[in-house]
Parts: C-alpha cells; sequence; structure tokens
C-alpha cells in the first residue's frame, strides 16, 4: 500500500516501521527488506519506538506493535489478538466451548480473534464477522461501555434492556441463553484497560450442554481468563 509522504523524512519512516510490524513481528533483517530503509537508521528509529513503548520488542527480537498504540487506540485489533492468541486456547480447553473476541465498531461487535475446539459441536464465528449490538453476552457488554446516545439508540431494537445493560455495567460479565441464536448460550467477561471496557471476551455453546445457568457452566473460566488477558495487555 502506497504510503502517504508528509514532508517529514523522520516522521515518515517511523510511521512506515509502525505500519509494517502491524503486518506481523519482525526482527532487524525482516524490516529491513519490508521497508527498504538502512539498517542502521532502522535499528535506531525502531528502539526509539520501543522506548516510548509504541513497539516491542518479543523473546526472538522481532518488533510488534506496542503497548502505547494501544492506550492511544485501546481496541486495536493487533494488540488485542497478541493478547488473545495466548489465552484463547487455555479457555477452549478449560471449557471445551468455542471462545472468541469482541471490540465495539459503531452499531456492530467484530470478532478479532476466535478459536473452536478440534472437536464436536461448535459455535463457528470466523474472525472479521460483524454481528449487531441488539443482541448476545458480548453486546451487552460491550454496550454497558458505550456511550449513553449509542447505547440509546441499540437499545430501542434490542433483545435485552436498559436494566440487563445495567447489570453487565456493574457485574463485568453478561450470561444469555439463545438470544443471538436459537439453541446457543453464551458468557462474556469484560475487558478493561484503565477503566473502559475495550473488549468482550466470550464462550458459546450449544444451550443442551449448559448446566443450570450459562454463568454456572463457563462463568468462573471466562472471568479468570479475562483477567489474565488484561495481564497480557
Amino acid at each position: 500500500m502506497e504510503q502517504y509522504s508528509s514532508g517529514i523524512q523522520l516522521l515518515d519512516k517511523c510511521v512506515r516501521i509502525l505500519h509494517t510490524v502491524n503486518q506481523h513481528p519482525m526482527n532487524l533483517a525482516e524490516l529491513a527488506a519490508a521497508t527498504s530503509l538502512p539498517r542502521a537508521t532502522l535499528h535506531r528509529l525502531a528502539t526509539a519506538l520501543e522506548g516510548h513503548r509504541f513497539l516491542t520488542r518479543d523473546a526472538n527480537g522481532r518488533w510488534a506493535p506496542g503497548i502505547a498504540l494501544f492506550e492511544l487506540a485501546p481496541s486495536t485489533p493487533a494488540v488485542l489478538q497478541q493478547a488473545a492468541n495466548k489465552v484463547l486456547p487455555q479457555l477452549v480447553a478449560a471449557t471445551g466451548e468455542s471462545a472468541q473476541l469482541y471490540i465495539l465498531d459503531g452499531t456492530w461487535r467484530v470478532c478479532v480473534a476466535s478459536l473452536e475446539p478440534t472437536t464436536g459441536l461448535r459455535d463457528v464465528v470466523p474472525v472479521g464477522a460483524r454481528l449487531p449490538l441488539t443482541a448476545g453476552s458480548a453486546a451487552r457488554v460491550l454496550l454497558a461501555g458505550a456511550a449513553p446516545e449509542l447505547q440509546k439508540q441499540v437499545l430501542s431494537d434490542a433483545s435485552f434492556t436498559v436494566d440487563d445493560v445495567a447489570a453487565a455495567a456493574a457485574d463485568g460479565w453478561a450470561a444469555t441463553m439463545a438470544e443471538r441464536e436459537v439453541g446457543l448460550a453464551s458468557v462474556s467477561a469484560a475487558i478493561y484497560q484503565g477503566g473502559p471496557i475495550i473488549a468482550a471476551l466470550s464462550v458459546s455453546g450449544p444451550a443442551d450442554r449448559v448446566t443450570g445457568t450459562p454463568f454456572d457452566t463457563w462463568g468462573a473460566a471466562v472471568l479468570e481468563a479475562a483477567r489474565t488477558m488484561e495481564e497480557q495487555l
């Protein structure tokens, strides 16, 4: 993709680096090949961006988007995906059900990470799927952290009430049975960063595998995974 030129070369080089590592983590050689920047210049700029936490390095020395980008734009999919990739396998193993991570995008919730169990009946939500905010436990959680104007707009057509949103805000989680889809149950927990709700971590599966309520069955595992993810962030 052609990059915009601001006329400020140093700024443009830094932006080019950030855009490049957002594709996937890269070491110095890979980053130099992808950006066409001299290694010495690239190392100096990347190290400075790392110092300001716009970049981070993993155990293999590869640069990736850093936490400062997340703080400026807390729903950045790349940052959330990195944390989710470590947490979702544990959540799927603990529950035996499908797990997803959703962020708010206007009047939609967007799946930015998803993982299904290898066997059995599954609720498959592909990464990039856009679902309305009008139904489901993740919708309630995300709406709990949304602006009052958006809450009012969505609640006029929602399958739940303002009291349900208030409960999700107070509890930090929501659970539903056959609200988004017949025969489907789900539990979602809020992901917080510095106070606001920035995402919803969910488990969903067939309602006939629920013992008691969805929260009785999956709630503890989802809440534990949410707190682990916040630590990853």
